[in-house]
């Protein structure tokens, strides 16, 4: 959404589904390559068919070089017709699951966490074994040091973020975040090219709205405990979930600035930056998650970790780019949006494919079975399209760093 920021948010979302498809998905497959574990072939099939069929809209999108509101919003709510699959699947496909596996029954109506016993006294030991290790870092230097980092950013959002928890409920912090956060929002959003009398009114409302909520969070809460009401508990937790994304976004803006910055100074492009670091770091929470769930799990976790490494890129590239991609569209007074002029783009969404490709051949002669050669497979792919970006990348810093012509450049940089 941001001016000249949407290179780094398509590579970022394209790196991040790469990463989780390709490496998350292979890591997976070579750890419980020795315990034999199959998954559910009609599920893997509806998840990486639905998917390739996002990044082909996805592509035509690119290719055409523009959206409209109307494209941005169907392109969307393709997520709402992955859900309705999903649903409609799991009512009337169990036999033909039961049917299409051999090697064990998944019933789709359990709780994904019934079946995970065996793993529950391993992670209640590592849970102690990092509360361990958290209660260290908190006592040593390093640990005081990185808390007084945190007073900068942690001191506003306690300030602006409703917290209704029983353990860290404060009634003078609940009434100061449910004032303070109508006036960081009008802040936040006040036109800077506005006129004195637009920055007045959008002051004055954040206010008005500000003492209004705070004289009622005085006036309907207790000092000892937090609203026990269903309906008010609601109210409290959607005002604090709305501001929590709102740091979310702030702090997004400020990272891919970080990421721009970074790349300016080293000469680097910034979308190589989200295609790797920031999509690495969005992604690692995938890869310590599932592989946990496919290893603790049995047969029942790894189809979820699975399924979830094609599940979870969908809702990322229809909810969060295609939102993204509304808002832009909303934001220009429901104009067409320019899409990225990166020919980088389509190499990834290639690679991307591929390895989708290979996951839906592989698999289903293999059995169904994750093992090694699934998985060596889509490291290798991931390898390549990264080698091959970061190739392509250094030889422009080597350009850069040789400057053959670096008088002529320097001649033109002082006539700019």
């Amino acid at each position: 959404m941001g001016s000249g920021t949407d290179d780094i948010g398509f590579n970022t979302v394209l790196g991040g589904t790469s990463f989780v498809t390709c490496v998350v998905v292979g890591i997976i497959s070579i750890c419980v390559g020795k315990k034999d574990v199959r998954v559910n072939k009609s599920a893997f099939i509806r998840d990486v068919c639905f998917l390739i069929l996002v990044l082909a809209f996805l592509i035509a999108i690119l290719v055409f070089g523009e959206i409209n509101l109307w494209g941005a919003i169907g392109f969307s709510s393709m997520y709402v017709v992955y859900v309705i699959v999903v649903i409609h699947h799991n009512n009337v496909g169990e036999e033909q699951e039961r049917d299409a596996i051999s090697s064990y029954e998944i019933d789709l109506s359990v709780p994904i966490l019934i079946g995970v016993e065996k793993g529950e006294s391993n992670c209640l030991e590592e849970g102690q074994e990092i509360s361990k290790c958290c209660h260290c870092i908190r006592s040593s230097c390093c640990g005081v040091f990185m808390y007084i980092l945190q007073i900068p950013l942690y001191i506003p959002r306690r300030l602006t973020i409703p917290v209704v928890c029983e353990k860290r409920w404060s009634k003078p912090m609940a009434v100061i975040s449910v004032t303070l956060a109508p006036l960081f929002l009008s802040a936040l959003w006040n036109p800077q090219e506005g006129s004195l009398s637009t920055t007045l009114l959008v002051y004055g409302i954040g206010l008005a709205f500000g003492i209004t909520f705070g004289v009622l969070a005085y006036a309907t809460t207790e000092d000892s405990s937090p609203p026990k009401g269903k309906g008010c508990l609601l109210i409290w937790l959607v005002g604090g979930f709305i501001m929590s994304v709102i740091w979310t976004f702030i702090t997004a803006q400020e990272l891919v600035a970080l990421l721009m910055s970074l790349g300016y100074i080293f000469g680097i492009s910034p979308s190589i930056l989200g295609l790797t670091v920031l999509a690495w770091g969005n992604s690692l929470g995938d890869l310590i998650t599932n592989l946990t769930m496919a290893l603790n799990g049995g047969a029942e976790g790894a189809q979820v970790a699975i399924t979830g490494c094609y599940a979870g890129p969908i809702f990322n590239i229809l909810f969060g780019l295609g939102l993204s991609l509304v808002a832009s569209c909303w934001r220009g007074y429901q104009a067409s949006v320019t899409m990225p002029n990166d020919p980088y783009l389509l190499e990834t969404l290639g690679f991307l494919l591929g390895g989708l490709l290979w996951a839906v051949l592989v698999l289903p002669k293999r059995g169904m079975r994750l093992d090694g050669v699934l998985g060596g497979g889509l490291l290798v792919i991931y390898l390549i399209s990264i080698s091959l970006r970061l190739i392509q990348t250094l030889g422009y810093l080597q350009f850069i760093i040789n400057l053959p012509h670096y008088p002529t450049l320097v001649r033109n940089f002082d006539e700019m």
